[in-house]
């Protein structure tokens, strides 16, 4: 029996695609699961009709021809009846897939993996789908120019996943409103080394290869997966209270990254007193050359970085593991959810190390000219997927929170922000959800204001 069937057109309707499925098999009771969850700037990200609970990644990489073998073990809940749904994969060759441990039937259209499971899934099921694929996985370049995806390095490959690059080495539910714990084991070529997120499990060297095996207890969305391959400087340490810490560092940045990445303990606990308990349980670092990516990336447990960061780039992408690593935005117009708490974790930092305050950095930036920029749009409405990383998004983000906080005071201030990230710890929000508890936690307080001018307002304010 063919276990796929010939490629359909990418714009054939879903009845359509429904029934040239259903037609390999008997009759159906459910239908087929969505091929995205309609998200305001990627439509096709993600999938309707299940939930992913758990991964489970193998993967072998050998850099010198460029050729990933990997077997994605999936572990979802069924949310309705489903005859068939959908997996995000982009490019790589699929071998086979079964569902239950049965062969099921596939078709491949654009990014859309779309699985016929041999049996129908009830709703409430949890199932098992196992996809073996291999292939020259493939750098993807965003609306926004930055590239993602698999991104062959120097003396490796660094796997980055956001927005939607994740999809470029294995296949899942792709939006950051389904998030899963993980197992990754990475094989590679003796005298490399993998590292992922989580806690390293294992690391064994035989016949040539060397094999690591990462543990991802805590929910996590696919965007802040990675794997990065080459050759590291390894510390392992932990934090006065006892969290372990493991940084991973490019030779050629090795030197550079020494001082700075010794702050992490430092940091950890600045984080902890004013955003609330970490919310992992392990944390650290991986850092690549400076050509490798060209951006730092708050990859969950160990941000990439780019070259040795410096100490805001540090805290700020330490402080996304509470703010869009832990809390999660449920699409990705709430980005600056993640950018605008990160960016204002800056300056919060340097208003508590002998820098200028929030107020005085909230003012330098408020300078800048009514065509910068800076005010180009509202940070809770970029206009479209090329802008979510833009700088309203991170300021004008942080310009926000300092108006609620000047608003409500210190003591109030810090109870909405801890409070906010263990409302959500390993969940997901959006801006709505965000304003009305600042509101709940403030009701004494008018926020209209502060809402229309700074969160969803036009143009530069005419009174900082």
């Amino acid at each position: 029996m063919p276990r796929s069937l010939p490629a359909l057109p990418a714009a054939l309707p879903a009845a359509l695609l429904c029934l040239a499925l259903a037609a390999c098999d008997g009759g159906v009771h459910g239908t087929p699961g969505g091929s995205g969850v309609r998200d305001p700037y990627f439509p096709k990200a993600g999938n309707g009709g299940y939930d992913v609970g758990h991964y489970g990644l193998t993967l072998a990489y050998d850099p010198d021809g460029g050729r990933l073998t990997g077997t994605a073990v999936i572990t979802a809940r069924a949310g309705r009846d489903l005859s068939a749904f959908d997996l995000d994969l982009r490019g790589l060759h699929v071998d086979e897939v079964t569902v239950e441990g049965r062969a099921a039937r596939w078709n491949r259209a654009g990014q859309e993996l779309t699985v016929r499971p041999h049996d129908d899934l009830d709703r409430g099921e949890t199932f098992t789908t196992t996809v073996r694929y291999f292939g020259r996985p493939e750098t993807i370049t965003d609306p926004d120019g930055s590239e993602e995806g698999w991104l062959p390095t120097a003396d490796g490959a660094l796997g980055l996943g956001e927005p939607v690059g994740s999809m470029a080495w294995f296949p899942g539910d792709h939006h950051p409103s389904d998030k899963a714990s993980y197992d990754i084991t990475v094989t590679v070529p003796a005298g490399l080394q993998a590292v992922s997120n989580g806690e390293l499990k294992s690391e064994t060297t035989r016949n040539g290869r060397t094999t690591t095996v990462w543990h991802t207890a805590e929910p996590m969305a696919s965007y802040v997966a990675t794997v990065a391959v080459g050759h590291y400087t390894v510390s392992r340490s932990t934090t006065p209270d006892g969290l372990p810490v493991y940084t991973a560092v490019d030779p050629t940045q090795a030197a550079a990254s020494e001082r700075v990445l010794a702050k992490i303990p430092e940091i950890m606990e600045w984080e902890a007193y004013n955003f609330g308990p970490y919310p992992f349980s392990s944390t650290g670092a991986i850092v690549d050359r400076p050509a490798d990516s060209g951006y730092a990336l708050e990859t969950q447990n160990r941000p990439v970085f780019p070259g040795a960061p410096d100490t805001a780039t540090l805290v700020h992408e330490l402080a996304h593991q509470w703010y869009g690593d832990s809390v999660t935005p449920r699409t990705w117009r709430d980005m600056w959810l993640n950018e605008g708490f990160a960016t204002y974790a800056e300056w919060l930092w340097a208003e508590d190390h002998g820098g200028p305050t929030a107020q005085q950095t909230f003012d330098k930036v408020y300078r800048s000219p009514a065509d910068s920029d800076l005010w180009a749009f509202p940070p809770a409405e970029p206009p479209s997927a090329a802008d979510i990383s833009d700088r309203p998004v991170y300021d004008r983000g942080a310009m926000v929170l300092q108006k609620i906080r000047q608003k409500v005071g210190d003591d109030t201030f810090y109870d909405i922000v801890q409070g906010w990230a263990a409302a959500h710890r390993h969940g997901n929000a959006d801006t709505a959800a965000f304003t009305a508890y600042v509101e709940k936690k403030a009701p004494d307080k008018d926020f209209s204001a502060v809402w229309k001018t700074w969160l969803y307002g036009d143009g530069k304010p005419a009174r900082p």
